[in-house]
């Protein structure tokens, strides 16, 4: 089984890089963003719940964000593996999921950091913003969530670079050669 952490600041491609990761090694894309979009727009308890949180530019408590995705990996008994995209964000949600994963006889076999600089993500947000209406993309909150990322969830590198599960990989530049570089790096780890 192949299970990836796919990381970066929002408007990093994590999206975008995850769909093409998916469709290459069959995996299944947990994503932590999709799974609360998908609770809002089902206007779920949960749902309610995360909309103000992340409304206000805030990241979800661990618990919430464990239990929903050890729910989504249990929905998904026959796959080859998962691509975990915007988890884990702290220390101790790293440390929950290598522990679930171990607990299933599995492991994170790869971390790819994808590297964009702040400038070049509010570009992006800017744009996609334009188009999704996404109500996390604008500007205050936007600068929440980029402190959140270079304050908090920044520090998760560390955590599994000292098991040597890293890849840093240019996200700036041609979709498809920063793909050719995720895959280069996965591949080495496979």
């Amino acid at each position: 089984m192949l299970n990836l952490v796919l990381f970066g600041p929002p408007g990093a491609g994590k999206g975008t890089q995850s769909a093409k990761l998916i469709e290459k090694y069959q995996l299944v894309h947990i994503s932590t963003g999709d799974m609360f979009r998908m609770h809002i727009s089902n206007n779920t308890e949960l749902g309610q719940r995360v909309k103000q949180i992340l409304a206000d530019g805030l990241l979800v408590p661990d618990s919430v964000t464990i239990d929903m995705l050890e729910e989504e990996v249990k929905n998904n008994p026959e796959a080859k593996g998962f691509i975990f995209d915007g988890f884990p964000r702290t220390v101790p949600q790293a440390e929950a999921l290598d522990a679930y994963l171990s607990k299933n006889g599995q492991k994170i076999n790869g971390v790819v950091q994808l590297d964009v600089n702040e400038e070049e993500i509010k570009n992006r947000i800017a744009e996609r913003q334009k188009v999704s209406g996404r109500a996390d993309d604008d500007a205050d909150k936007l600068l929440k969530r980029i402190d959140e990322y270079f304050s908090k969830t920044v520090h998760v590198l560390p955590y599994y670079d000292a098991q040597g599960k890293v890849a840093k990989v240019n996200g700036i530049g041609n979709i498809e050669e920063i793909f050719t570089n995720i895959c280069t790096a996965i591949d080495a780890v496979k």
